[in-house]
């Protein structure tokens, strides 16, 4: 999968259930979550328009996805406390770097349940046989690619039977200027 864009809601300090969500995980670190996470941060794009389905990605929980970043800003124009990304399904070391982007800086990986968009990293209550809560960044992310995919692959086998741990490693960037 090519570089696409997602509009997220943050959650930062700023956010009513913050310190609630920070005694719950324990995810001390943590000065923002940035995540595909439907929970913690669903996406700003609630009903697809037709023309929506003109840009986005046709596929089953992808469909808050966009192609076309230009056309992501203008439909999100005007709503607060967004969180603009560009992610990577499953990236490979060429895609991770191929992104050049200048709006846009790199804050890690996501593990991510295939199904649901839950994050296996922060919104799981933590599966210490596949990652430590200090393996995670000021942004609940995991920073080092091996590191993620070595994740993803741990909480397969050690969690076979747990939906959470049966995730996709998602690379995410923040923009930060327009």
């Amino acid at each position: 999968m090519t570089v696409v864009f997602t509009a997220v809601t943050r959650f930062d300090p700023k956010c009513e259930d913050w310190q609630k969500y920070i005694d719950w995980s324990g995810l001390t670190q943590l000065r923002e979550v940035i995540s595909l996470d439907g929970i913690l941060c669903p996406s700003v794009v609630d009903d697809l328009t037709d023309q929506d389905w003109q840009y986005n990605v046709h596929e089953d929980f992808k469909t808050h996805l966009f192609h076309d970043l230009d056309y992501l800003l203008r439909k999100i124009d005007g709503i607060p406390q967004v969180n603009v990304l560009a992610v990577i399904h499953e990236p490979t070391t060429t895609e991770l770097t191929s992104f050049l982007d200048s709006r846009f800086i790199f804050r890690g990986f996501d593990c991510l349940e295939t199904d649901s968009g839950i994050s296996a990293l922060v919104n799981c209550g933590g599966f210490d046989r596949a990652f430590a809560s200090t393996d995670l960044s000021e942004y609940g992310l995991i920073t080092g690619h091996a590191k993620a995919v070595n994740v993803q692959k741990t909480l397969q086998s050690e969690y076979p039977n747990e939906p959470h741990a049966q995730c996709g490693v998602w690379a995410i960037w923040q923009m930060v200027r327009e």
